[in-house]
Order: C-alpha cells, then sequence, then structure tokens
C-alpha cells in the first residue's frame, strides 16, 4: 500500500482496481526517485479515433516523403539514403502505432528540416511550403504529447493493465 501512496494513487476501500492507463502524470515520484513513462495515456472511443487519424495522416505523409527520398536519385549521397530510411521508418512507426513518441520526435524534426531547407529536399517534395512544414510538424508534436491512442501496437504492448488490489487480511 505503501508504494501506492508514494506514486499518488490512494484507493478508497481496502479492496479495489486500478487501471493504470488512465494514470495522467508523466513523472511520478517514487521511494527510488522519479519514474519517467514513455507513454502518457491510450485513450479509446472517440479520442482513440482522433488519435487513430492523425498518426495515419502523418504516417502516410512520412512514408511517402521517405519514398521520394529513394525513388529517382540517380547520385544519391548516404544521407540522402538516411533521410529517406528515416522517413520510411518513422511513417511506418506512426501508421501502425510502434514507439510512437520516438517516431513523432523524428517525423516532427524532419519536416521542419526540409521545410526550412536544413535538408536537400527531394522532388517532389511534400514540404515545399513552410506553412506546410509547420503544420505537419504540429500535428506530430501534438501525437507525442497525447500518446499513441488505444488502436495502436504501444497500447497493446505497453499499455492498460488491470492491477487488482487484494482486501487486507486481518491478522
Amino acid at each position: 500500500m505503501q508504494i501506492f501512496q508514494a506514486i499518488g494513487i490512494r484507493s478508497a476501500r481496502p479492496s479495489s482496481t486500478l487501471n493504470s492507463g488512465t494514470c495522467r502524470g508523466v513523472l511520478r515520484k517514487t521511494e527510488e526517485g522519479p519514474l519517467l513513462r514513455l507513454f502518457s495515456a491510450f485513450p479509446g472511443g472517440w479520442p482513440g479515433i482522433g488519435l487513430l487519424l492523425l498518426r495515419g495522416a502523418i504516417g502516410i505523409v512520412g512514408l511517402l516523403q521517405g519514398a521520394f527520398y529513394l525513388a529517382g536519385r540517380a547520385g544519391a549521397t548516404p544521407g540522402t539514403w538516411l533521410c529517406g530510411l528515416l522517413g520510411l521508418v518513422a511513417g511506418a512507426a506512426l501508421l501502425i502505432g510502434a514507439l510512437t513518441p520516438i517516431a513523432g520526435i523524428l517525423s516532427s524534426v524532419g519536416a521542419i528540416a526540409i521545410g526550412f531547407s536544413f535538408l536537400s529536399a527531394p522532388n517532389p517534395n511534400l514540404f515545399d511550403q513552410k506553412l506546410t512544414a509547420v503544420l505537419a510538424a504540429i500535428i506530430a508534436a501534438a501525437i507525442v504529447f497525447l500518446g499513441p491512442g488505444a488502436f495502436s501496437l504501444d497500447a497493446r504492448l505497453f499499455g492498460r493493465r488491470e492491477i487488482i488490489i487484494p482486501p487486507r487480511t486481518k491478522s
């Protein structure tokens, strides 16, 4: 019971059920020190469908941009290949919801880097306008902050767990 009180979970009854997927805080204090979680929440229902749509939109854009980098380049440099592969990997990870925060950060940084000409852009380029790159980066950042949602591989691997606290035995 002390462990649950240390991380801020209080039980109203001696026997209760807690759903760890609904915990709101990302950084919690424990007896050993702060505990950092990679995922904040896994909302289901309409919010989960909204996150699925956001992940799908940015994932498809990442896949297309990565494919544009890899296709039609006769004298491609290793940097071009790296950008293309990172775009493909980040886009696919966002589509299936695997390691969503890391893929979202890669997509956000990649969109800004391409849009503001830090990286050489392929032809055709989805981020040829700075506004488009900024909007894609904002959507990817929102996915990072909100979490992957219930309809993702992350939710299946790391998501909602039911913790059952048995009733206290009187001794």
